[in-house]
């Protein structure tokens, strides 16, 4: 009972079914006539059953054809379903990334360059901390941090950030900054990262690497996020270590000041990852090497003394 007629019989009644004579069948199907009926009896054979009968010109499904007929259309529905659902993933002219929800701000930036170049793509972001199941959630690339990477398929590295302590011209106006020590003695904010992540710098790490590290730094403020930590530096609560990737912005513009540039590197670099599949479709290639290259010139930018531009 297990043994199915060929696919090429199933799918000759099918069509004879559905079309209601077997030269439409055939013509649909591309054969000719005679071949349909050829696999109409075959079917017919493997099964043991009559599945039409003649009334004139024209063939009427039997009990057993009636009885067999919507459960076949109902599964040459679902594979066409899926066949449309395949090209339409294949040739759809958008791009779904998720990534970090902290390095929003740098994806920004360079997902305005890249739908100045590709107009008519739509390209959509999901700021997000958990890994996704990338194709089986519709996702095309994730941007995720350190050992992250190795759960996906393919990955490359991004770059590896800096922090740098940071805070508003009106908190440095209250404490100015002549050395590495008035930036300890200002409020101080930390960031905390998940327990599944290496944590960025901490300012006991700051005040050993600038030779101050008989100081015990504490914070006033600390943070999970380090989104959450730098919008709370924007209003003034404290200094933080920012990283570069995400302060560079403010910065430029004069929201955040730098006194003392002295850098430490993050644990771990970024990562773009992606499934085996996804550059077959059109732009994902094009669209991995611009975010790679935007990659490359941030890691020169976190090591370096140039903000940008």
């Amino acid at each position: 009972m297990d043994a199915l007629p060929t696919m090429r019989a199933i799918q000759a009644f099918e069509a004879i079914a559905r079309c209601g004579s077997v030269a439409a069948a055939a013509e649909e199907l591309g054969v000719s006539a005679g071949a349909i009926s050829q696999q109409l009896r075959k079917i017919e054979a493997d099964l043991d059953v009559r599945l039409f009968h003649r009334e004139g010109r024209t063939l009427k499904l039997t009990s057993w054809g009636r009885a067999y007929y919507p459960k076949v259309r109902a599964a040459f529905d679902q594979l066409r379903r899926a066949q449309q659902s395949l090209v339409l993933s294949r040739t759809r002219r958008s791009i779904v990334l998720s990534a970090l929800p902290s390095l929003a701000l740098w994806l920004r930036r360079h997902l305005l360059r890249w739908r100045a170049t590709h107009r008519g793509v739509s390209v959509s972001l999901i700021g997000t901390d958990r890994e996704s199941a990338l194709q089986e959630e519709g996702i095309d690339f994730r941007l995720c941090y350190g050992k992250d990477a190795r759960k996906y398929d393919r990955f490359a590295e991004l770059f590896v950030d800096a922090v740098v302590p940071v805070c508003s011209p009106e908190l440095l106006r209250q404490h100015p900054v002549r050395s590495e020590a008035d930036v300890l003695a200002a409020p101080l904010l930390d960031v905390v990262w998940d327990a599944r992540h290496r944590s960025p710098p901490s300012w006991a790490e700051w005040a050993w690497s600038v030779g101050l590290s008989s100081q015990e730094p504490k914070s006033d403020l600390a943070f999970s996020q380090a989104d959450a930590a730098l919008d709370a530096a924007l209003c003034g609560a404290g200094f933080v270590l920012g990283q570069i990737s995400m302060i560079a912005d403010h910065v430029r513009h004069g929201r955040l000041v730098v006194p003392i540039d002295r850098r430490l590197m993050l644990p771990e670099p970024y990562f773009l990852a992606w499934d085996r599949d996804t550059l077959d479709r059109p732009l994902a290639a094009e669209f991995r090497g611009a975010l790679i290259a935007a990659g490359r010139q941030q890691a020169t930018l976190s090591t370096g003394s140039v903000w940008g531009s």
